[in-house]
């Protein structure tokens, strides 16, 4: 069997980060990139999952806190309040006993 040399570009810190892990389980990185090409033919494709969320999680997330915060506001009556008047109101609650 003839082989090919494959030459692919990547950032140093990538391959020693990579090679670090296919040398714990017991490959170098030879063999890892042969094995994803392998697996890729068997595969007919990409051999791992390759998708993109429909939303992106922590946003969607961080939307839905700011609702209900702006929605708590509204029920108590305190959507209108400045930064001054929000900090008194701080300040008067530490002071309570």
């Amino acid at each position: 069997m003839t082989t090919s040399l494959l030459q692919v570009r990547v950032e140093d810190s990538l391959k020693n980060e990579a090679a670090n892990v296919f040398e714990h389980l017991g490959i170098d990185l030879s063999t890892a990139v042969r094995m994803f090409l392998k697996r890729a033919v068997m595969d007919n494709g990409i051999p791992f999952r390759m998708t993109l969320p429909k939303e992106p999680y922590r946003a969607e997330r961080g939307y839905r806190a700011m609702q209900e915060i702006s929605e708590a506001a509204e029920r108590n009556s305190v959507s209108d309040m400045s930064l001054e008047e929000i900090n008194a109101e701080i300040e008067a609650s530490r002071a309570e006993p």
